[in-house]
Order: C-alpha cells, then sequence, then structure tokens
C-alpha cells in the first residue's frame, strides 16, 4: 500500500548534505540520548538518532525532514555500527523519510477499519486540493502517503500530518484541515467530532469523574 519514494540523485544529496553534522543544540541532546545506554549498547540510540537527524534536516529545510544516505552514515559512524545496521532501521519504520517531503507530511491510513470508515473520502479531500500520492504538491507544502494502520482504529479514518494524528474524519474536516495548514494555523488534532480521544461520541459514559480529574471510586464501590 505504502507508494515507492523516489531516491534523490546520490551526487547531489552527497554534495548538499555530505557535511552534516549536530547543531551545537542536538549535539547536546545525543550525548543525553546516549547516555541512557550502557557503554557498548549505542546501537540502541539508532531510533532516537534517526529521529533528531531528521528534525535538524527538516529545521534546516523548512520541510518534516527526511534522512539523505549522508545523514545516515552520519548516525551510524556516531554510535559506532556498520552503515548497514542504521539503515535497517531507517528503511523499517514509514516514520522516517528517505526522500525529501513537503512541509507537512499528510500520510493516510488505507488499512481496513479506516478503509469501511471512510478513508476514501479523505483521499478525495486530498486529491481534490491538489495532493497526489508519492508527491509533494509544486508549493512544497503538501506531501501525500497511504500508509499501513497508524494505531488510531477506534477513530477511523484518520490521518498522521507531520507528529499529529487527526481522527474521525470525513471529507469536509479533511478539506478544512489542509487548508488551514496551507494558511499557516494550526488545526485541533485528535478526534474532529464531539468525543474525549477514544471515548464514545459525546463524551465518556462510565468513570465519568475521571474526566477531569484522577477521581478515586473506591469508597463508593464499598
Amino acid at each position: 500500500m505504502a507508494d515507492a519514494v523516489h531516491i534523490p540523485d546520490e551526487a547531489e544529496t552527497r554534495a548538499r548534505w555530505g557535511d552534516f553534522a549536530w547543531t551545537p543544540e542536538n549535539e547536546a541532546k545525543a550525548q543525553t540520548i546516549l547516555a541512557r545506554f550502557p557503554k557498548g549498547r549505542e546501537q540502541s540510540a539508532s531510533l532516537a538518532f534517526l529521529d533528531l537527524a531528521q528534525r535538524q534536516v527538516g529545521a534546516d529545510t523548512q520541510t518534516q525532514g527526511w534522512l539523505p544516505v549522508p545523514v545516515i552514515e552520519y548516525v551510524a559512524k556516531q554510535i559506532g555500527v556498520p552503515y548497514m545496521r542504521v539503515y535497517e532501521v531507517a528503511t523499517f519504520y514509514t516514520m522516517f523519510n528517505l526522500a525529501p517531503v513537503g512541509r507537512y507530511h499528510v500520510q493516510v491510513c488505507g488499512t481496513t477499519p479506516c478503509m469501511l470508515r471512510g478513508s476514501d473520502d479523505v483521499l478525495a479531500a486530498c486529491k481534490n486540493k491538489g495532493l497526489v500520492k508519492g508527491k509533494t504538491t509544486p508549493d512544497g507544502l503538501f506531501t501525500l502517503t497511504e500508509v499501513e494502520c497508524l494505531g488510531a482504529c477506534a477513530n477511523a479514518p484518520m490521518v498522521q500530518i507531520n507528529d499529529d494524528n487527526f481522527e474521525d474524519l470525513t471529507y469536509d474536516s479533511t478539506i478544512a484541515i489542509l487548508e488551514a495548514l496551507a494558511e499557516g494555523k494550526q488545526p485541533k488534532p485528535g478526534p474532529q467530532i464531539d468525543r474525549q480521544v477514544s471515548a464514545p461520541e459525546g463524551g465518556p459514559t462510565s468513570l465519568v469523574a475521571m474526566v477531569s480529574e484522577n477521581h478515586d471510586y473506591r469508597g463508593e464501590w464499598a
């Protein structure tokens, strides 16, 4: 289901990213991450380092970020493992982008629960706003990808845009979210209907006192 990405030309990539190194701020973050693991277990930092590197590339390019080959090589050197050990991680998790993406990476879940609940309408909304699967819009704003389950099945259909989930979508609410982002606004993440996280529509129907505080029911159940 996930569309194959077009890996940029390696010579151009190396010319642009061959001298990649942590910013001073990210160097401090990297050292904090490494401190979590015993000596000899630095490979355990692969996920966190790749995420940090992708965010640094994103900040540099004003996009959601991606992982050029020289950047992956840099991460491998930082944790003292062969390049392939880190590349395996980068290619396994769809949270990592192996090709440039736009400022907003729109990942539409097309797995069965979302499909049954209307992911085709979400994709139609994206298409009608000029988004094409596997492509970035000419203005560099949006990249559209159809992905496997994003883990919000109870609130299907949903999309992940950068670090936020948008759930319980319709054609109209998807259009509204895309238009808000295009205008530089931050739409409300989470459910787009009247529900608290994954509670029933209209609000919780049980343990309602837990909505606003950590209520202790034990005295009431005695």
